[in-house]
């Protein structure tokens, strides 16, 4: 028995032997129950398509307006990045910094890097550095926080919607698509399927 073959349950750390899982079913914890690993199907593939569909509805959400503000015969369409720019330029640098990185940067890099890593397994080719890479799109997760912006937003629609038209974007739909594309590409990656395909074995890593 060797650490390749086994896993850690990441509520309890109770060690277990990896076994083959019946298509589509779990494997669980003895102990607590928690879900260890899944059989996914076609983990890669299927995850690949999702993160291309997601690329294709983040340019539309950062090309597009995200929404137009008429007031007293007047209009004003913002896209994601003039609201990190608007912020910018009234002193709020940081926040503007904050706000360019959760809503822009972060998930560039995160789609980037699934990119990277999963083109090439897909093809049966190993990526340069694809363990380190890999790993870094663990950490990526817990800050690209597009949900956050994307309550932010509704939160201005509905107190300014009081006090002037706001017509809704392409933008903002495709931000909102985004969100879900995301969280479903993350359901169905298997990161047991991505560190065997290049050959380092399951090691437990959980997202």
């Amino acid at each position: 028995m060797t650490v390749a073959t086994l896993v850690a349950c990441h509520e309890c750390d109770r060690l277990h032997k990896i076994l083959r899982v019946p298509h589509g079913g779990a494997a669980r914890c003895t102990r607590c129950g928690a879900v260890l690993y899944k059989d996914i199907p076609d983990s890669i593939g299927r995850t690949l398509m999702l993160t291309i569909t997601g690329v294709i509805l983040f340019v539309i959400a950062n090309v597009y307006p995200i929404m137009t503000f008429k007031l007293s015969g007047r209009e004003q369409s913002n896209t994601l990045f003039a609201g990190s720019r608007e912020l910018y330029d009234t002193g709020f640098w940081e926040l503007a910094a904050l706000v360019f990185m959760c809503s822009i940067l972060l998930p560039a890099l995160r789609l980037g890097g699934m990119l990277y890593v999963l083109i090439p397994l897909k093809f049966g080719m190993r990526p340069w550095k694809v363990e380190v890479v890999f790993r870094w799109l663990e950490t990526l997760i817990p800050w690209a926080m597009m949900e956050v912006y994307m309550l932010g937003i509704l939160v201005a629609i509905v107190k300014l919607s009081d006090i002037a038209t706001i017509v809704l974007g392409t933008a903002l739909y495709a931000f909102a698509a985004l969100i879900l594309m995301t969280a479903w590409s993350g359901a169905t990656l298997d990161p047991r399927a991505v560190w065997n395909q290049v050959g380092i074995g399951a090691r437990g890593h959980s997202r």
